[in-house]
């Protein structure tokens, strides 16, 4: 368990990443997107509008608006699954991975008490 101190720089790398991804010319994502993006590169399956919706415990339309604003960004893509033709598969770009290379580089620095002017 962390103790309150952990937590605490914890939230601190927390507030210097988002500051430092608002002060950026990138994508502006809410929580549930940045979630959804974040679920979709990390894990390592292919990721299914249903699958997603299950993951983050919440329903299909609110992950397929998501994936609408990530498509815009164009760090998603959709695919309709050649096994079942009912299912989408969300596919990463290489925009997203550019994107999620960015995001780690500002983690590391805010970790590292350095944050992006």
């Amino acid at each position: 368990m962390a103790t309150s101190e952990t937590a605490e720089s914890l939230v601190n790398v927390l507030r210097d990443t988002i500051v430092a991804l608002v002060r950026q010319d990138g994508p502006d994502l809410s929580a549930r997107q940045f979630g959804v993006f974040l679920t979709c590169y990390l894990e390592g399956d292919a990721q299914t509008v249903r699958g997603l919706a299950a993951a983050l415990d919440v329903s299909k339309p609110v992950i397929s608006r998501a994936l609408d604003r990530l498509a815009d960004f164009d760090l998603v893509r959709r695919k309709a699954d050649p096994a079942d033709r009912r299912s989408v598969l969300v596919q990463r770009t290489p925009a997203g991975t550019a994107y999620l290379k960015d995001i780690r580089g500002i983690l590391r620095e805010a970790a590292n008490g350095k944050t992006r002017r």
